[in-house]
């Protein structure tokens, strides 16, 4: 039972995999090895593609424990194998390991996350590590991340630094003296070097890995095939085509390597400071750090080697590389629980929670700040590709599959083609037997029956349109990193947006402001920048609450702070590192009023502001930082007015979260009314409140004091208003997406009704649709979790408002065509918090809520991605499009990402936009469309083709002919070719169109049409060669035959006699059907090459192809002319014999009518086809085979929904795992 175990690692994570073990077996080897000499090295092939059967063929079973290999399976949807061989780590070299403590080892160990006491941490770690003679632990390496044996959890786990499960006392307490040396030589035996290394692999390598791909390997069989049987030509053709195939995929996966290699190796390498036990500062190199490890940031700034979380100091941060935005991010010391007034020591560290405090790898220390000459330092705690760095880089090196319909058909397809090869390959065997043939031609010929029905040249094909269509968005200013996405990109139904910077302008506008003066509103304010306000505390609020710095003189930070500093016309002051260093009580931020701002005398009358006004200049200090926390969202400061003895606590944030942390007397009574009044006018809104601080908080206590305890009973000051205009092009742009029947979605950080606002005005919400934001509740004492439902327009905070008119709710309509579902007449809105509850405790209702859902604010991150999971979870093709800023994980887990900023995080989009308008988006989407009917167009060709050339060369098998070499060369060069790579050609429709392409090639239409054009062909085809026979001239041609009229014949017949005298026709390729078939089939190429060239609604029409046209005119008049003018040169070349000018008319005729009859068919098709379809499918109810498409069908007769306004939803306590929910009504 133990050998059959399976067990699971990184579980409920993305890369979650189940574990087999196995030994090697030498009897399986030995075997193994015999069938490939027997295989002529095939079987060693199969096994290179296939881990599973290498693995499984040559080991057994074993228990994961004591296993020498192990094979990986993905638990995802594309279930892929991998396998990985089992290492030994040993662990002799411990100079600080007494022998006491050796003896109380256990046989197999494990690794853990970094345990808290260090003293401890030896013996206690050691102790569970695995070990054979000599001390040994057992590791596997898959992805760049090393799986050690953890005898705790009996299974392979990842070695955890310290960013799970460490308290943030004792990141103070216990990590924050630094390493002994010892420890940290045994910490970098298990952790290794600290690099995250991109391996660029040689050029030998890389060609190796191409040329095995198994189409390759195909096409070397092909070309061995073709050279045995002297065609030569063509097969130097393959050659050529696969030489420059494999040379640009070479180059271009090489120029990737060599870019991300770049992108990582920058400062991977540096020499850093770290702090030892004893206190001493030593200097390593940046590869040696291992968590745990104190490094010291430099006053200079650095780019950091690891993930650190800040201890003593501040540091000026441009986290680009991770984020997307080039504003500099102030990190904070994490606050010290010990230190506190209310002891937080139960709060774990988490790199996420605490991003403020953490320094992330690859992101640039610009500026240090510190106080009293005390060190900026920071503890390790991820390295190498644990890092956030890392695992973006992991992602980019293996990344998931991208599963799409149309590639999973064509293998489909393929496999067909394979059985209809099959079929000829034994026709062709028994029919040589019969007519007693060599065994040498038989397997020549048989084996050639396969290479002409799978076509070596259909990849090539396939992928010439994805090329055009990269080159034309390149020329529209977009660029592509995966261009097997464009044609996923031609199904996309459904796009989120991100809203600041994608669908409004990037920045923000002061609006005005609005104070508030004994808990009353006064009138809103314009101007701020004035000689009344310029000592309030509203306006001090302003200019210190803020995250602004001076970098090389120039005032930097967040585009609102910088907004908001700007419009009051303050000075924004630093002190130098050596004026730090000197004084403790410096502050390292003074800010102050411009001269011409301040009033030049004080008025009379007011004695408080004559005493206010001592001090000659009128400056505010900024002692302490709180910055913002999008989960707390707000952020404060502990300022003072020089020559004050109290200090200032200045607070700024969302709203609702101020009001919540002030007074309640000092919050004004109308204040969510006055809110609800911008936010639906689509304004951002921020407020203010201050207080003064005690006496007794001095400068050192304020250093080292929770955010909670300043961050409440404050006092509401206003509120400040900023406007966020929409950009020129979104209300067109969106408007053209719903005329295309394709769903668009708001995903933002930003404030529920602010949202809800701008998809109105830029038409995403039309004027009488109703909007029901979804308030959902997590469980709370003892109480489940719930849903409460409100209508946008009459949502209040009073929950006694009256209920709603009835009338108010929208009314379904029954829609004739599921496509109209998505006109609906309601919009789903809610917040991040709400979105996470959904998903957890009302998993049954989750789809129907992204049947609808149309606005999604305060989304964290992780959020947005969970969002896109959740569309896509219901048969959606999501599209994503944001600025790059916190929409990585999105932006990649869409089926097309569109980044609209060009910094490096784009790196994890797909596509990325030149110019940030979303505007890109119908672009694309157009491309895409266009891209995948030119694969449809180019697979159903290709498929002809063969077919075609199939069916040529079985009808003349039958009389022991077939196609000449050359007569191959014409078609498979000069047509074939020419045509694929000319109708590809055609450029994307100028508009999107509300038909979308099929997804795949097994569709009714598409396979209806397919199998008509082969039977058309088939049947013109076989017309020729029985009615050749049939004619009155017709006899077994020899050299000597005489079919023409006797001028021609005179003629014919001595260049004929020649050219056997030289050239004798063995291989009876000279005959009056050969002729025949030729003339009829390479007429036939051209004429599915018409029918199949489609153009409207996704492609331009095909006589804009310039290109295809002149290729085909050109084809076209050249076999005319040599069918219906001989030139005997050319027919030589050709071994084409003399037919009679009759017949050649008749020939001609077979032709014109196969066109008509072809085109007409494909017409009908294109027309009908889906109307004949649905009609003979009609006798059966046909369910959607979209999910969203059957939920949209169920929904339409279900009469609670959706939910009636004022009712709550509540999840059922006893079966809470299934996600069941009940409605109760709320009177």
């Amino acid at each position: 039972m133990d050998k059959e175990e399976r067990k699971t690692i990184n579980q409920g994570q993305e890369d979650e995999m189940e574990i087999y073990g196995y030994n090697l077996c030498r009897w399986k080897l030995a075997v193994v090895s015999l069938g490939v000499v027997c295989t002529g090295g095939f079987l060693l092939l199969l096994l290179y593609w296939m881990p599973e059967w290498r693995v499984k063929a040559t080991c057994i079973r074993a228990a994961v424990r004591d296993c020498e290999v192990v094979l990986l399976r993905t638990t995802d949807e594309f279930r892929m194998w991998f396998c990985a061989k089992i290492r030994f780590l040993s662990l002799e070299t411990r100079p600080f390991l007494s022998p006491k403590s050796m003896a109380n080892k256990v046989s197999n160990g494990h690794t853990v996350h970094l345990t808290e006491n260090l003293a401890e941490e030896n013996r206690h770690e050691m102790s569970k590590y695995s070990q054979t003679q000599p001390q040994q632990i057992r590791y596997f390496t898959h992805h760049s991340v090393k799986y050690f044996w953890n005898d705790t959890l009996h299974n392979f786990d990842f070695l955890k630094g310290l960013d799970e499960g460490v308290s943030c006392t004792s990141i103070y307490e216990k990590h924050s003296a630094g390493l002994t040396k010892g420890m940290h030589a045994y910490r970098k035996l298990l952790y290794g070097v600290n690099e995250i290394t991109v391996k660029v692999p040689s050029v030998c390598k890389l060609l190796i890995k191409e040329v095995l791909n198994p189409f390759y390997i195909f096409q070397l069989f092909s070309v061995i095939l073709w050279s045995t049987d002297e065609y030569y030509y063509y097969a130097l053709a393959i050659v050529i085509m696969s030489i420059v195939s494999i040379v640009s995929s070479l180059y271009s996966i090489r120029k990737q390597y060599i870019m991300l290699h770049d992108m990582v190796a920058a400062h991977s390498t540096v020499r850093v400071s770290v702090c030892r036990v004893n206190e001493e500062i030593e200097e390593i190199f940046s590869t040696d750090l291992v968590p745990g490890d104190v490094m010291v940031i430099p006053l200079n700034g650095t780019v950091m080697p690891c993930d650190a979380v800040l201890i003593n100091g501040t540091c000026i941060v441009n986290e680009s590389m991770l984020t997307g935005e080039s504003v500099p991010v102030t990190k904070t010391n994490l606050p010290n629980p010990s230190v506190d007034i209310k002891g937080m020591g139960d709060e774990f560290y988490s790199p996420e929670i605490h991003k403020r405090h953490t320094l992330f790898c690859g992101t640039t220390v610009i500026q240090t700040r510190f106080y009293t000459g005390e060190l900026v330092k920071a503890v390790v705690v991820r390295t190498g590709f644990s890092t956030s760095k890392g695992q973006l880089v992991r992602s980019i090196l293996y990344p998931k599959p991208t599963d799409f319909k149309l590639y999973r058909d064509a293998y489909l397809f393929l496999l067909c083609l394979v059985a209809v090869a099959g079929i000829g390959f034994i026709y062709t065997i028994i029919n040589s037997i019969l007519n007693k043939v060599e065994i040498g031609v038989i397997i020549i010929e048989s084996l050639d029956i396969i290479t002409i029905t799978v076509p070596p040249a259909l990849p090539a094909a396939m992928t010439a349109g994805i090329v055009y269509a990269q080159r034309r968005l390149k020329k529209i200013g977009i660029f592509c990193i995966s261009p097997q996405r464009i044609n996923i990109c031609g199904q996309l139904n459904l796009v989120c947006f991100d809203k600041t910077g994608t669908l409004t302008e990037d920045g923000l506008d002061l609006w005005g402001i609005q104070r508030v003066e004994n808990t009353r509103f006064l009138l809103p304010e314009e101007n701020v920048c004035n000689e009344v306000l310029v000592k309030s505390q509203f306006v001090a609020c302003m200019a210190t609450c803020h995250s602004l710095t001076k970098i090389e003189g120039v005032l930097s930070g967040d585009p609102l702070d910088l907004k908001m500093f700007e419009a009051i016309g303050w000075i924004l002051e630093e002190a130098t590192e050596e004026e730090t260093a000197l004084h403790n009580r410096i502050m390292p931020t003074v800010v102050r009023p411009a001269k011409q701002l301040l009033p030049s005398s004080t008025p009379a009358g007011n004695q408080e502001m004559e005493l206010f006004e001592l001090p000659a200049i009128y400056e505010i200090g900024i002692v302490r930082q709180f910055p913002f926390s999008s989960a707390l969202q707000r952020m404060s400061v502990v300022a003072r007015v020089l020559g004050d003895k109290k200090m200032d606590a200045y607070m700024k944030g969302a709203p609702e979260v101020i009001a919540s942390l002030c007074k309640p007397e000092t919050v004004p009574v109308d204040f969510e009314k006055v809110l609800e009044d911008y936010t639906k006018q689509g304004f951002r809104v921020i407020a203010l409140a201050h207080r003064k601080l005690e006496s007794k908080l001095t400068w050192h206590k304020v250093q080292n004091i929770s955010r909670d305890v300043i961050e409440n009973n404050m006092d509401f000051m206003g509120l400040i208003v900023m406007q966020n205009k929409l950009k020129q092009e979104t209300p067109a742009v969106l408007e053209d997406l719903h005329k295309a029947n394709i769903r668009t979605v708001m995903v933002t950080g930003d404030n529920m009704l602010t949202a809800v606002s701008v998809a109105r005005d830029c038409g995403m919400i039309l004027p009488q649709d109703k909007v029901i934001i979804a308030e959902a509740l997590p469980p709370k004492d003892g109480k489940v979790a719930k849903i409460n439902w409100h209508y946008a327009d009459t949502l209040t905070p009073c929950s006694n408002s009256s209920a709603i008119d009835s009338e108010a709710i929208p009314i379904k309509l029954v829609h004739d065509s599921l496509e109209d579902l998505q006109v609906t007449r309601y919009h789903f809105a809610m917040n991040g918090k709400s979105f996470s509850v959904i998903l957890e405790h009302f998993q049954d209702l989750a789809p129907k809520l992204m049947l609808h859902g149309t606005v999604f604010a305060r989304m964290a991150p992780d959020q947005k991605t969970q969002l896109i999971e959740a569309l896509q979870n219901v048969d959606y093709f999501v599209g994503m499009c944001g600025d790059g800023a916190n929409d990585c994980g999105a932006l990649k887990r869409a089926h097309g990402g569109i980044s609209l900023s060009e910094l490096e995080a784009s790196v994890a989009s797909p596509f990325t936009s030149k110019t940030p308008s979303i505007s890109c988006v119908p672009n694309l989407i157009r491309e895409g469309r266009a891209a995948l009917m030119t694969s449809f167009c180019v697979f159903k060709f290709m498929a002809l083709y063969s077919i075609i050339q199939y069916f040529s060369v079985t009808l003349l098998y039958s009389i022991l002919s077939n196609l000449g070499d050359f007569q191959f060369l014409f078609i498979d060069l000069a047509i074939i070719l020419v045509v694929v790579f000319t109708m590809s050609l055609n450029p994307a429709w100028k508009e999107l169109v509300a038909q979308r392409p099929p997804s795949g090639l097994i569709s009714g239409a598409l396979l209806f049409s397919v199998l008509s054009q082969i039977i058309i062909c088939i049947g013109f085809q076989s017309l020729g060669f029985f009615w050749v026979k049939q004619q009155p001239w017709y006899e077994v041609w020899h050299p000597q035959s005489d079919a023409c009229n006797t001028t021609r014949s005179l003629y014919w017949n001595s260049s004929s006699h020649l050219y056997n005298e030289t050239e004798l026709d063995t291989r009876n390729i000279q005959n009056y059907e050969n002729t025949t078939v030729f003339f009829i089939s390479s007429f036939q190429y051209l004429i599915v090459a018409i029918a199949f060239s489609k153009g409207k609604p996704f492609r331009q029409p095909c006589y804009k192809n310039y290109f295809f046209v002149v290729s085909v005119i050109i084809l076209y008049v050249f076999i005319l002319l040599i069918m219906l003018h001989p030139v005997a040169s050319i027919d030589q070349v050709l071994q084409i014999v003399c037919v009679p000018y009759q017949w050649r008319i008749t020939m001609l005729m077979i032709v014109l009518v196969n066109a008509l009859v072809s085109i007409m068919v494909e017409e009908s098709v294109d027309r009908w086809g889906k109307c004949c379809l649905s009609w003979a499918l009609g006798c059966r109810k046909k369910v959607p085979k979209a999910k969203y498409m059957y939920l949209a069908q169920e929904l339409l007769v279900d009469p609670e929904w959706p939910p009636k306004p004022q009712t709550t939803t509540e999840a059922k306590a006893l079966v809470k795992e299934n996600g069941s929910c009940q409605i109760i009504t709320i009177t």
